[in-house]
C-alpha cells in the first residue's frame, strides 16, 4: 500500500495527460465538424471572392488542427502532480504545433487565392496576369518565420534571438537566397509593367525557348514550344536578356507577310506595244495602265516638241517596264486579296539587285494570327504570283540544278562546230 500511495501522485498526472489529450481530440473532432458544416454552408451563399478563399475546406480543415494543441496549453495547469520540467517541454511542443498548423492554414489560404485568381473568366484578363512568384514569395517568408517561431519554442528562448543571430548570417543568406530575390524583383517588374502573360508566345533563342508560356513561378517561367517540349527559364534572365513577345501580334489581329521574290535580272525589259494591250485586258491592272499610258503619250508628246528628231531614240522616251507593270499588279493584288488586312501597311517593293537577281518584296499582314490560316494565306499569294509571272516576261531566279548543266552539256553536244 505504501508503494501504491508513492506512485499515486505520477499516476494521477498520467491519467491527467491521457484525459488532457482525449479532451484536445474531442475538441479537434467538435471545430472540425463545426466549421465544415457551419462556415462551409455560409460559404455557400457568399459571392465575395476574399470570403471564398477564407472560408475554403483546407483552411477550414487546417484551421479545427490548431484547437488541440490550444487545448493542451490552456489545461496543463490542470494537470496535477506534472512536474515542471515535463509541464514546460510539453507545452513547448504545443506552442510549436500550433505555429506549424497556424502557419499550413495561411499557406492553404494562399493557395485557395492563387486558384481563386486562376478560375477568373479569361474575358477580365486577371487570370492572365499570373500570381504564382508572389504566392511562392508568401509561403517561402511564412516557412521561414514560422521555422524560426518553432525552434525558438522548442528550445524556450525568445524568437528575437534567434533572429539577431541570424543578422550577422546575413551575407550567408544573401548568397543562399540570391536566385530568390533576382527572381522576385524580377516577376515583380514583370508583372507590374505587364511584360509576360500566361499565354504569350514568347521567342527566346539563346535558351531554346518558341512558344506559349504556361506557367509563371517565383523561380522559373515555363514555355511549351511548338514541338511540345517545355523549356524553364530562370526568371530573372526575362528581366536581364533580351526575349520577343508575339503578345502585340495577336492583339493588333494581323500577322506581318514579309516574303520576296527573287526576279531573274535577265528578263527585265520594256513592254512592247502587243503586251501592253494584253495586259490591258487584266482587270487588276487596267487602272494603273490607263493612267501610266496617258503620262507616258504626254511626256513622249512634250518630248517630241523638244528634242524633235531625237525624240525616237529609245534612251530618250519613257517607256513602262515588264519589272514596273509586275510591281503594280502585285499591289493591285495585294489589296484586292480578301486574307489581307485592308487597315495595315501594304507595300510592294524592289530591294538592291544582288548576285541572286532583283528581289520584289511583299510586305503587308494577314487578317488573321491563326498560324495554320496565315501560312495558307501567305502561300496562296506567293503560288499565284510565281505561276502570274511568264504574263509578264519575267522568270524566277533559281541556281542551276545538277540536271540544268547536264541538259546543256547534252545541247551543247549536238551543235555542230564552225
Amino acid at each position: 500500500m505504501t508503494a501504491w500511495i508513492e506512485l499515486d501522485p505520477w499516476m494521477q498526472a498520467a491519467l491527467g495527460l491521457v484525459l488532457l489529450g482525449a479532451v484536445a481530440y474531442a475538441a479537434r473532432w467538435l471545430a472540425h465538424s463545426v466549421l465544415r458544416r457551419v462556415l462551409g454552408a455560409v460559404r455557400q451563399g457568399v459571392t465575395a471572392r476574399w470570403a471564398r478563399v477564407l472560408l475554403s475546406a483546407t483552411v477550414l480543415k487546417r484551421l479545427a488542427q490548431v484547437v488541440p494543441s490550444l487545448v493542451v496549453q490552456v489545461g496543463l495547469p490542470v494537470v496535477p502532480h506534472l512536474p515542471g520540467t515535463a509541464s514546460t517541454i510539453i507545452g513547448n511542443v504545443a506552442v510549436a504545433l500550433t505555429v506549424l498548423h497556424l502557419v499550413r492554414a495561411l499557406v492553404a489560404v494562399l493557395d485557395a487565392l492563387q486558384a481563386s485568381h486562376e478560375a477568373e473568366p479569361a474575358e477580365t484578363g486577371a487570370s492572365l496576369r499570373s500570381i504564382k512568384s508572389y504566392v511562392q514569395l508568401g509561403k517561402l517568408l511564412l516557412m521561414f518565420f514560422g521555422a524560426i517561431v518553432i525552434v525558438a519554442a522548442l528550445i524556450d528562448r525568445s524568437p528575437l534571438i534567434l533572429l539577431s543571430g541570424l543578422g550577422a548570417m546575413s551575407a550567408v543568406l544573401m548568397l543562399v537566397f540570391k536566385d530568390t530575390i533576382l527572381s522576385f524583383v524580377a516577376g515583380v517588374q514583370l508583372a507590374s509593367n505587364d511584360l509576360l502573360r500566361v499565354g504569350d508566345w514568347i521567342e527566346m533563342p539563346q535558351v531554346g525557348a518558341d512558344g506559349d508560356v504556361i506557367d509563371i513561378a517565383l523561380h522559373t517561367v515555363k514555355v511549351q514550344n511548338w514541338d511540345k517540349t517545355i523549356t524553364t527559364i530562370p526568371t530573372w534572365r526575362l528581366m536581364s536578356e533580351s526575349y520577343r513577345n508575339w503578345r502585340g501580334m495577336s492583339q493588333a489581329g494581323g500577322r506581318r507577310i514579309k516574303r520576296a521574290l527573287r526576279i531573274d535580272s535577265a528578263s527585265v525589259r520594256f513592254l512592247t506595244p502587243d503586251e501592253l494591250q494584253a495586259l490591258s485586258r487584266v482587270a487588276l491592272l487596267a487602272p494603273y495602265l490607263n493612267e501610266k499610258l496617258s503620262d507616258v503619250q504626254r511626256t513622249n508628246a512634250q518630248r517630241q516638241s523638244e528634242l524633235g528628231e531625237r525624240a525616237s531614240e529609245p534612251a530618250n522616251q519613257r517607256r513602262l517596264t515588264n519589272l514596273g507593270t509586275f510591281r503594280a499588279y502585285v499591289q493591285a493584288y495585294v489589296a484586292a486579296h480578301p486574307g489581307i488586312h485592308p487597315g495595315m501597311t501594304q507595300m510592294v517593293r524592289t530591294l538592291e539587285p544582288t548576285s541572286e537577281g532583283v528581289p520584289l518584296e511583299v510586305y503587308c499582314f494577314t487578317a488573321t494570327t491563326a498560324w495554320a490560316k496565315y501560312e495558307a494565306i501567305q502561300g496562296d499569294v506567293f503560288d499565284h504570283l510565281i505561276a502570274i509571272l511568264p504574263a509578264f516576261g519575267l522568270r524566277v531566279y533559281q541556281s542551276p540544278s545538277g540536271h540544268d548543266l547536264r541538259s546543256a552539256v547534252g545541247a551543247g553536244a549536238l551543235v555542230p562546230m564552225a
